[in-house]
């Protein structure tokens, strides 16, 4: 058999090239995906930036503690506590006591009182320290001494510059006068003494938290940052390795099954001359064997290039952090290369089958037609898999419509309608093209004559339209959902948005101004014990109820805006408990406990409808929204003064908070990881549609002899073989088609249950543009190496 396997593959190596290159290809992608995210796991151990020379750093609690039965559940605090005023007057006996007060000033510019900058510590590079109230030193080299900056606190003038000893700008701040800084931001939430770090200790007790050595990281800005950056590439690299493993082991077994099948013909002859349903199976997996592991062995190495580069291009596009590289790991190479080997041989095993089982004479006949493309096994694993997607579906639907919506579900799921789809294409061949080509006799009787051959070149089409109908369509779906939600939700007039918060002179401005009705909101949250274990965060609004009735229309399903009060709660129907009047024991953003009254509650619909309470349950919120109706933004702007409020009209808003777009407007980090997701695997689509394509025309240069000798010019020839290739890609294409109108109806579905009205949004220009490019590269793929066998001379049997 090995002699039989080698001798084969030096005489055929034209038709095991292709499965050569795909395999290749496949586990390459499969172990740049497994690199990234093994890679991603940890992070290095980040020191302290802001307090690195800071002896002692004692910070308030931040984070809520919650006993159960099956131990404590924490969440982050949205407004974390003080140190207690007690505390801190116990910790001035102590030492030198320096309060922090950390404020947004603009975007992602930070306020700061200039005498914590000792504790980078920061130098002055330029200039002097601030003085007077509207005097800053700036970090970084993007001011210059005797600047002018306009910000959300008011107009200030730089008068130095700093930086950080010793290490990279860290953070974009303006350092104020200490008064300047307390008058901006009263709370402190955490502060350094310099004292003994055990006599500072017994001091505190467990009224706040005591951060001594590489502990004082925790009181940097964003501590988390980190493990939440390995969370986001986690779950990116998770959901681009999954669709790449996808599309890779569908398109290899597709190409072995297809290179199998073209040997029909050799397979009968060999049947013929006494070999058995065995020595063919054998051989067939020798040969899979002798090309597997080869290929297997290259794809390795080609993911050991690879993803350096890709490390490189999710750290320039912002999509991980800085210090994000590919480790030194053993396991993605071994996943990638045993995955790749055990999918050539199923593939090849698979395709074998029914070659073995056939009589000689039977696998003679059916080498020029394809009468029975769709076997029986074929047909029960595709319908299992079409009734397995169908039923899971409709339990979702029954029990938990929401988890249609989340990404990692509707990111999987086409899989299964895919695979199912491209296992049961052969039976929809022959329809397709009947529909496709009323007329041209030909090119649809060369099409369904050759149902394996169109199925197989159809097969890296459909994955390719149906994941970028799918993915995208999805995204278009659920935003054009949230996007009605908020419209219908938005009755003001205006919009007025500032990271830094609005102080309260300018809110008094803003509700000063005539025939205006205004309704400030601020961000907070609310934690609840759902069945007594599981501690569950709700991002909450604080407003004024009867400021909030006149300029947002909150979607009810029992209650009434009006009823809220300090004594009360407006939730949604994913709460356990959404009846109105019934009482809730929850934690407010700084973690005080209180039992509030359902006042009125609200559907899920896509997930933005959260939870409202009043000003006096969310203490230390600042207002970052106001709302308001009637007036002018003329007017606005003049009660805000020399601020950098955004001022938007509600359509304004509407179009850049809630982009109804799928790619072209979405953030930049968004579409980073939509093309990691999807241009990957949609490449890898591609070039398998030409490696199939350039074996599909290789073997028919006995067809396109005899076309010559019937009196068919050379261009015709050509023609004929790009009209087949642009009928595969229809068909393909219509295929993809369905895959998508599918999965989106699951999709909208959810969201009608959910209380969200969308239409189904096809990405059409996307879809039109991917079926173009296969379209395309399918030509050019069928058309030369047609033209190159054609100026060879063939013989006819």
């Amino acid at each position: 058999m090995l002699m039989l396997a080698l001798r084969t593959l030096r005489s055929r190596w034209t038709a095991f090239i292709g499965s050569f290159v795909a395999l290749a290809l496949g586990v390459g992608l499969i172990a740049v995906m497994g690199l990234a995210l093994a890679s991603s796991l940890d992070a290095p151990e980040r020191a302290p930036e802001r307090f690195a020379a800071a002896p002692v750093v004692v910070k308030g609690q931040d984070t809520l503690h919650v006993p159960t039965p099956i131990g404590d559940r924490t969440q982050r605090l949205a407004q974390p506590r003080p140190v207690p005023a007690g505390t801190v007057a116990a910790l001035r006996k102590l030492g030198r006591v320096t309060e922090d007060r950390t404020f947004v000033v603009r975007g992602d510019l930070v306020g700061h009182p200039w005498s914590t900058a000792a504790f980078a510590p920061y130098e002055l590079t330029a200039g002097r320290a601030p003085r007077a109230a509207d005097e800053v030193v700036a970090t970084g080299d993007r001011t210059a001494v005797g600047q002018r900056l306009r910000t959300g606190r008011g107009v200030v003038r730089v008068v130095g510059t700093a930086s950080a000893v010793g290490a990279r700008g860290f953070e974009n701040a303006l350092f104020y006068t200490d008064a300047r800084a307390a008058a901006l931001s009263p709370v402190s939430t955490q502060l350094v003494v310099e004292a003994d770090a055990a006599t500072v200790r017994r001091a505190v007790g467990d009224r706040a938290r005591v951060l001594t050595g590489d502990e004082r990281r925790l009181a940097d800005a964003d501590p988390g940052r980190d493990a939440e950056a390995l969370t986001t590439l986690n779950a990116l690299f998770g959901t681009a390795g999954g669709v790449s493993g996808f599309v890779s082991v569908f398109v290899v077994a597709s190409t072995f099954a297809f290179a199998v099948a073209q040997r029909r013909r050799e397979f009968g002859l060999l049947r013929t001359a006494g070999a058995t349903p065995g020595q063919i199976r054998r051989t067939v997996l020798t040969e899979a064997l002798l090309v597997g592991g080869p290929a297997s062995a290259v794809g390795c190495a080609l993911g050991a290039y690879a993803a350096p580069w890709l490390a490189e291009r999710v750290v320039d596009g912002g999509l991980a952090p800085a210090w994000f590289a590919i480790g030194d790991h053993v396991w993605p190479y071994h996943l990638a290369f045993w995955t790749g080997l055990s999918v050539a041989l199923c593939g090849a095993v698979a395709a074998s089958w029914r070659a073995g089982r056939t009589a000689p004479a039977q696998a003679l006949r059916e080498a020029a037609v394809d009468e029975r493309a769709l076997t029986r096994g074929r047909l029960l694993c595709g319908a299992a898999l079409l009734i397995t997607a169908a039923v899971t579906v409709t339990l979702t639907l029954l029990t938990d419509p929401g988890d249609l919506l989340h990404r990692k579900t509707y990111v999987s799921r086409p899989m299964l309608l895919i695979t199912a789809t491209a296992l049961l294409s052969p039976a929809l061949v022959r329809p397709l093209t009947r529909i496709l080509i009323p007329c041209g006799v030909l090119v649809r009787s060369n099409a369904g004559a050759a149902v394996r051959r169109t199925a197989a070149v159809a097969a890296p089409v459909l994955i390719t339209v149906a994941l970028t109908g799918s993915l995208l369509g999805a995204t278009a779906t659920l935003n054009a959902a949230r996007a009605t939600e908020a419209r219908e939700r938005t009755v003001a007039d205006f919009v007025l948005t500032s990271p830094a918060g609005f102080a309260p002179d300018t809110l008094r401005r803003l509700r000063a101004l005539p025939g205006t009705e205004v309704s400030a909101t601020a961000s907070s949250a609310v934690y609840v014990l759902e069945e007594g274990v599981a501690l569950i965060k709700s991002e909450a609004r604080a407003a004024d109820p009867g400021a909030l009735a006149a300029t947002v229309r909150l979607p009810l399903s029992a209650g009434r805006v009006t009823d809220l009060d300090d004594d009360s709660i407006i939730v949604n129907e994913e709460w356990a408990r959404h009846e109105v009047g019934r009482r809730v024991t929850v934690w407010l953003g700084d973690g005080t406990r209180r039992s509030l009254r359902i006042a009125a509650v609200m559907p899920v619909g896509t997930g933005d409808n959260g939870v409202y309470v009043t000003p006096a349950n969310a203490r230390g919120a600042a207002v970052d929204r106001v709302e308001v109706k009637g007036g002018s933004a003329a007017a606005l702007r003049r009660a805000l003064g020399a601020t950098d409020v955004s001022v938007l009209t509600r359509d304004e808003w509407l179009r850049t908070a809630y982009p109804t777009g799928t790619l072209t407007d979405a953030d930049e980090k968004t579409r980073l990881g939509f093309l990691l997701v999807l241009g990957i695997a949609l490449l890898y689509s591609g070039i398998s549609l030409a490696n199939t394509l350039l074996m599909a025309t290789s073997d028919r240069r006995r067809e396109f002899a005899s076309l010559r000798l019937a009196g068919a010019t050379t261009g015709q020839v050509l023609r004929l073989v790009a009209a087949e290739a642009l009928v595969v890609v229809a068909v393909g294409a219509l295929l993809g088609l369905l895959v998508t109108t599918l999965d989106l109806t699951g999709i909208r579905g959810a969201l009608h249950l959910q209380s969200a009205r969308s239409p189904i949004r096809l990405p059409w220009p996307e879809l039109a543009a991917t079926t173009g490019a296969c379209a395309l590269l399918a030509v050019i793929s069928a058309v030369l190496p047609a033209a190159h066998a054609l100026h060879r001379k063939t013989s006819l049997p």
